[in-house]
């Protein structure tokens, strides 16, 4: 999603083409941190989910802490890339950042597994907006034969925060309380706020677009229905029952609702056009790919260690550290390297 966001920001927005070499890293360091908050949250809470659950209940909606942020974030994702077009990038980002450091703070002061879960939606909500309109900014003041390397560094922040939040995590959880967590987002969101405040230039001049709600709207429909037939289904209800069987009806016809919508909508949510380009769809299936492996892992590889082997929160955080470093390393090469272009013009010759 952040992808398709980052290429429609291309061609929609006018920023001052006069950004200095210097202002640009700055914006970008502040862009960074705003990243890292984003991708942080979707795993910190890994290994602080067994000392939760002993603290609040609620075991058989533990997945939920995670799944709640997650299925937020992908939700508003691209109705922050047309509310950027519609109302600046500086304006959206800081909204999103004060939405997400609110969510922080309500999630470190529950008193129950469903506040927990209803406050890390609205922590989504809000990283959503971080996720999209970081990628978009880059899109708006970095030139696109430089935009490889900055994405890859994009990238091995996601990858760092994916693998160090667990450890993170095991840490405040071993040596503080499992609420530091969130907590920790506060002062570091503040100072991406004051930086970005300072440094990122504001949209001169803004376009009349269209929102195309019914699109979002599909849209969120069909993705929360996946996410409750894969999290309940064969769990919490059988597969057969008639909630699940109703549930995968709405995943099916919300997704061809959805397609049949955004081939006549004026402005889609996310354009159809996009995915004839072969660039697009096989990004697109790696990193679908890429997200299962990661995120899985990631999220339930620390409870493993924990209740299967006895480890300490941060015991099995230290032992996600090999798993930071592959993924560190291979987002940065790419950007750097001539290799991968080198390559992507083979097979495109191939083709021809």
């Amino acid at each position: 999603m952040c992808f398709f966001v980052a290429m429609q920001a291309i061609a929609s927005v006018e920023l001052p083409s006069s950004v200095s070499h210097d202002k640009v890293l700055v914006i970008f360091g502040g862009l960074l941190l705003v990243m890292l908050l984003a991708a942080l949250d979707s795993t910190i809470v890994a290994t602080a989910l067994p000392t939760i659950v002993n603290e609040l209940g609620g075991l058989a909606h533990l997945s939920w802490v995670v799944t709640a942020y997650l299925l937020a974030q992908t939700i508003v994702t691209p109705i922050y890339g047309k509310l950027g077009d519609l109302y600046g990038r500086k304006r959206v980002l800081q909204f999103a950042i004060v939405l997400f450091l609110i969510g922080s703070a309500l999630c470190g002061l529950s008193r129950s597994m469903t506040h927990l879960i209803l406050f890390r939606g609205m922590q989504g909500l809000g990283g959503g907006g971080l996720m999209a309109t970081t990628q978009a900014v880059v899109a708006d003041i970095i030139p696109p034969r430089q935009r490889g390397r900055y994405q890859g560094i994009f990238g091995a922040a996601f990858g760092v925060a994916s693998v160090a939040g667990p450890l993170l995590g095991g840490y405040f959880t071993s040596n503080l309380t499992w609420r530091w967590i969130f907590y920790i987002n506060l002062p570091l969101g503040v100072l991406a706020l004051v930086v970005l405040a300072a440094t990122l230039p504001a949209q001169s001049s803004y376009e009349r677009h269209a929102i195309d709600y019914l699109g979002a709207g599909l849209l969120a429909a069909s993705l929360a229905a996946v996410i409750l037939v894969t999290d309940l289904g064969g769990v919490a209800y059988p597969f057969s029952s008639p909630l699940m069987i109703a549930l995968i009806i709405v995943a099916i016809v919300g997704l061809i609702a959805f397609v049949v919508v955004e081939r006549r909508a004026a402005e889609p949510v996310l354009p159809l056009r996009l995915f004839r380009t072969r660039d697009v769809w096989v990004t697109s299936a790696i990193g679908l790919i890429i997200g299962f492996a990661l995120l899985g892992s990631v999220t339930y590889l620390p409870l493993f260690l924990q209740i299967v082997k006895g480890m300490s929160p941060t015991e099995s955080g230290l032992r996600m550290i090999p798993l930071m470093g592959g993924t560190l390393f291979t987002s940065i090469l790419p950007g750097r390297s001539r290799v991968v272009p080198a390559g992507i013009r083979y097979f495109r010759l191939r083709a021809r």
